[in-house]
């Protein structure tokens, strides 16, 4: 029998390309979301109608509203993995509605928390976390590292850890953590910078690079994350916290312009500096050896070839992309 998989948040990018690399490797998903099923342009596992597909099902539930009918649809599906891609995401946003982000990150997944927790067939529950709750560090951050968020949506992602990690020690609860660099590839939305100036270039647009693009980040290709989360689920200890991130950092403004560079479009053409971001982080560069070594993961997809990829995704798409919203809707 196939290993079964409940997604919460999977309608997100990394909750969509999970689900596409968890059919591949023979499990059986079903996904929760707030949303109806994005458009399939956004959704990497309908892309290739495979017989895999008919080991998926889609129920649209809202976490802040719906919890009694998430756990009921649990306890009918038994599933061995839960994996939590749900929450109020953006950064910048999470200071205009800071209640909404509490609400979500922390009130809502404490709820659900304490129900799983109660949950005989569950054997792992992954928490997806972000390293926004390391704030800003100076060289490489381990695991260990203390947490100092510096916005609302950070200090909501710590809070909610914290809480996980309160659930481990009184109750055995079976969490584990994962915290990934800033992650694209096929299928990101286009409010995120990779597609956000792939659009830009191919339609003529004057990309914004606020405070210059002089913040440091390590971008992974979505895909080498799937497969990092779906060992965290099959291997990793309860307790235990993985990163996953590449070797290689780079600053916005030359991750722009190296996609200006493969689009053949010149960057100072085509780019416009606005300020910088509220709190925003200057770098978090993390340590990811201990994926490595515990788990046999490797990031294998170098940035070129993943902006390539995602080059390819939005001319092949475009038609269909231009249809779909660019800027960020927030949903309290």
């Amino acid at each position: 029998m196939p290993e079964k998989i409940l997604v919460i948040g999977s309608n997100s990018f990394s909750g969509a390309s999970f689900i596409d690399h968890a059919l591949r490797n023979g499990s059986e998903v079903v996904g929760v979301s707030r949303s109806p099923e994005a458009a399939a342009v956004f959704l990497p596992y309908r892309w290739h109608g495979r017989e895999e597909e008919k080991r998926f099902r889609f129920h649209q539930l809202d976490l802040n509203r719906d919890l009694a009918s998430i756990m009921e649809l649990a306890r009918d599906f038994r599933p061995e993995y839960v994996i939590n891609f749900a929450a109020q995401s953006m950064v910048a946003e999470s200071w205009h509605n800071p209640d909404h982000w509490m609400m979500t990150n922390v009130v809502s997944n404490v709820r659900l928390h304490d129900h799983l927790r109660k949950c005989d067939f569950l054997k792992k529950y992954v928490h997806v976390s972000t390293p926004e709750v390391y704030g800003t560090c100076e060289g490489l951050v381990r695991e260990s590292t203390n947490y100092n968020p510096s916005t609302p949506y950070a200090v909501s992602r710590a809070a909610a850890d914290m809480s996980l990690m309160s659930f481990f020690k009184a109750y055995d609860f079976p969490v584990v953590f994962t915290r990934a660099a800033n992650v694209y590839g096929p299928g990101q939305q286009l409010y995120r910078i990779i597609p956000r100036a792939i659009l830009f270039f191919l339609t003529g647009k004057k990309l914004p690079l606020h405070g210059g693009g002089h913040s440091v980040r390590s971008f992974i290709h979505i895909r080498d994350v799937a497969d990092g989360t779906l060992r965290v689920a099959r291997q990793a200890s309860p307790g235990d916290i993985f990163h996953f991130s590449t070797s290689r950092n780079v600053s916005i403004r030359a991750l722009v312009q190296l996609i200006a560079e493969r689009m053949n479009v010149s960057f100072a053409d085509h780019v416009e500096i606005v300020g910088e971001r509220l709190g925003k982080d200057s770098a978090y560069l993390l340590d990811c050896t201990k994926a490595k070594k515990e788990l046999g993961w490797e990031d294998r997809i170098t940035l070129e070839r993943g902006i390539e990829e995602t080059i390819a995704w939005v001319k092949d798409n475009l038609e269909e992309i231009r249809k779909q919203p660019a800027e960020y809707i927030h949903k309290p």
